[in-house]
C-alpha cells in the first residue's frame, strides 16, 4: 500500500535576509505549486529468515530527472550507505530518511519497534515530484507564446531542465534551473510527512482547509523532523521559514532559535541516532506563527525572466561578510528595512480588516483601483469608508517601495545582484500598470522568479505585458494549505491506500 503526501512550495514576500535572525518576521505565502513523495515497500512480504538482516534496502525515484539511486539503510545505527546512484546523491532524502526512521524508534514502545523492523525490512521505495513551476521550462517552450496557457500544455511533472552555464561565472547558476519556490524545502517535508505517516508516527489529514486542520501535534512532529533533515543537508542551521510554510501553510514566520538543531550538529557517531532526535522533539522550538494571508480580491502573480535563477547560499553568505565588515552601516540598513517590512506587514493586515467589516466599500473601492494606475487611486476617494481603502493601498505599495530600495542598497554594499538592474527596470514597469499593489524579487533576491500582487482581474493585463517583456507568467497562485495526505499518485489519479495505509498499532 502507498502513502502519497505533498507539501508547497512558497513565496517570501517580506523578510528577505532579516528572517535568518530573531526577532524579525517574514511574511511568507504557500503556492499551489506542491511537492509530492510516494512511499511504498519494495518487496511484497518479509522473507521467513530475514529478521536476522541488519539492513534495510531503499530505493529513490526522481521520474523528472531521470536518477534512480539505491541505498542500504543499517538498522542497528541508522546510518544510510549508497549502493549504486544514476548521478549525485540527494542529501536531503536521505537525512529525511534516517531522521523519520529514527523518530519512529524514539516513540515507538518495543512490540511496535518489532513490528517497524519487520516493515522496514520490505523496503523503502520512495519516488519524488515536483510541480512543473518549481522548475524553469522556457527553453521547451519552442517558439510558443510566453504565456500561462502555453505553460499549462506542458505535461504534468515534465523532465526538467538543467542550467548549462558554468556556476562559478556570472550568477551562481544551480546545476537544475529553479523559479525560487523552495523545491528542496517542499521536498524535504514532503518525503518526512509521507515516512512518518506510512510507518505509523502520525497521521496526517487529506483536509485541504488549513482553518480546519485537526491534526496540529502530527504536524509538529513532521515540522521539526523535517527542519532538522533540510539544515543538516544544507550543513546550517537556516531560518527554517520554508519548511514552515511547507508544513503549515501561509504565515507571519518568525525563526527558531538555531541551538534547537545542535545537538544533531555535534552528534558523534557512537550516538544512537532516536537518542539524538529524542533531544530534537524535546527542545525549545520558539519559533513564532501566526495566520497570515492576502487581503480578498487580490492575486499573487510570479513571472519568470528567463536567467535560470540563483544561489541562495552564496548570496547570504556575502550578505554575512558584509555584516561583519561593515557593522554600523548593515545595522542601519536593516533597521530601516525592518521598518519598511513591518509597515506592509501593517497595511496589509488593515485591509484585511477593512474587507471584513466593511465589504462593499472594499469592493468597490478594488473594483475600480484594478482598471486604474496607483497615482489615479487616490481621486476614488469619494467617501470616508472609500478613502480609508485607498490610504491603505497606497501606504502598502509605498512600503514596498522602501523595502526594494533598502534591499537594493544592501545587495550594492555586499557586491550581491539583490535586486539585479535588469529586476529593477521590470518591477518599475510592473509597478505602473493598472491594477498593480505589489511587486518585488521574493526571498534573497537575485535570478530567481519576480513577484506582483494585483487588485482584482487586473492579473490578466500584467500577464499579457510581461509576455511582451520576454517574462512568463508562471501558473502558481497563493494557496494557504500547508502539508496534506493525498489519495492518489499525482501522475496516474490512480486511487491509492493512503488512508488505510500501514500502521503500527
Amino acid at each position: 500500500m502507498a502513502v502519497v503526501a505533498s507539501a508547497p512550495g512558497k513565496v517570501l514576500m517580506t523578510g528577505g535576509y532579516l528572517v535568518l535572525e530573531r526577532p524579525n518576521a517574514g511574511l511568507v505565502l504557500s503556492t499551489n505549486a506542491r511537492f509530492y513523495a510516494i512511499v511504498k515497500p519494495i518487496y511484497p512480504e518479509t522473507k521467513p529468515d530475514s529478521w536476522a538482516w541488519a539492513w534495510a534496502d531503499v530505493r529513490l525515484t526522481s521520474p523528472q530527472l531521470s536518477r534512480e539511486a539505491l541505498y542500504k539503510l543499517a538498522l542497528k545505527n541508522l546510518t544510510i550507505q549508497t549502493v549504486s546512484s544514476s548521478e549525485t546523491r540527494n542529501p536531503f532524502v536521505e537525512y529525511a530518511v534516517q531522521y523519520s526512521v529514527a523518530a519512529a524508534y524514539a516513540t515507538f514502545d518495543q512490540n511496535k519497534k518489532d513490528v517497524l523492523h519487520k516493515l522496514l525490512l520490505q523496503g523503502l521505495d520512495i519516488t519524488i515530484l515536483g510541480s512543473n513551476d518549481f522548475y524553469s521550462y522556457r527553453n521547451e517552450r519552442c517558439g510558443l507564446p510566453l504565456t500561462p496557457e502555453s505553460l499549462a500544455t506542458l505535461p504534468p511533472f515534465a523532465s526538467i531542465s538543467f542550467n548549462t552555464d558554468d556556476a562559478n561565472e556570472g550568477n551562481c547558476k544551480p546545476e537544475v534551473a529553479k523559479t525560487g519556490l523552495g523545491s528542496s524545502a517542499a521536498m524535504t517535508t514532503a518525503v518526512v510527512a509521507s515516512l512518518l505517516h506510512y510507518l505509523g508516527v502520525v497521521k496526517i489529514s487529506a483536509s485541504k482547509d488549513h482553518q480546519d486542520r485537526k491534526d496540529i501535534a502530527d504536524l509538529d512532529m513532521v515540522h521539526k523532523i523535517a527542519q532538522t533533515a533540510h539544515c543538516i543537508a544544507q550543513g546550517k542551521v537556516g531560518s527554517g521559514f520554508d519548511v514552515s510554510s511547507a508544513v503549515y501553510g501561509s504565515q507571519r514566520y518568525v525563526r527558531f532559535s538555531p541551538e534547537v538543531i545542535s545537538s544533531t550538529q555535534v552528534a558523534a557517531t557512537a550516538v544512537h541516532l532516536p537518542e539524538v532526535i529524542i533531544d530534537i522533539l524535546k527542545g525549545n522550538w520558539d519559533h513564532d506563527r501566526t495566520e497570515f494571508s492576502l487581503p480578498p480580491l487580490m492575486t499573487l502573480v510570479l513571472g519568470e525572466p528567463g536567467t535560470g535563477g540563483s544561489s541562495t547560499p552564496s548570496m547570504v553568505g556575502a550578505v554575512k561578510k558584509w555584516q561583519k565588515s561593515d557593522p554600523q552601516r548593515a545595522l542601519e540598513t536593516w533597521r530601516r528595512l525592518s521598518e519598511a517590512n513591518s509597515a506592509l506587514e501593517t497595511q496589509l493586515n488593515l485591509l484585511r480588516k477593512l474587507a471584513k467589516e466593511q465589504w462593499d466599500a472594499y469592493k468597490s473601492v478594488i473594483d475600480i483601483c484594478s482598471i486604474l494606475r496607483s497615482d489615479k487611486w487616490i481621486e476614488q476617494a469619494s467617501e470616508p469608508n472609500k478613502e480609508a481603502v485607498i490610504k491603505a493601498l497606497i501606504g502598502s505599495k509605498e512600503a514596498m517601495v522602501g523595502i526594494r530600495y533598502h534591499m537594493r542598497l544592501m545587495g550594492e554594499a555586499a557586491g550581491v545582484p539583490i535586486e539585479p538592474e535588469s529586476q529593477t527596470q521590470l518591477l518599475d514597469a510592473t509597478m505602473n500598470l493598472e491594477g498593480v499593489l505589489l511587486t518585488g524579487v521574493p526571498g534573497a533576491g537575485g535570478f530567481d522568479a519576480v513577484f506582483a500582487v494585483t487588485l482584482g482581474d487586473s492579473n490578466s493585463n500584467l500577464t499579457k505585458t510581461w509576455s511582451s517583456l520576454n517574462v512568463l507568467a508562471m501558473l502558481v497562485k497563493e494557496d494557504p494549505c500547508g502539508v496534506s495526505l493525498e489519495s492518489a499518485d499525482p501522475r496516474t489519479n490512480e486511487i491509492t491506500s493512503a488512508v488505510s495505509a500501514i500502521h503500527i498499532d
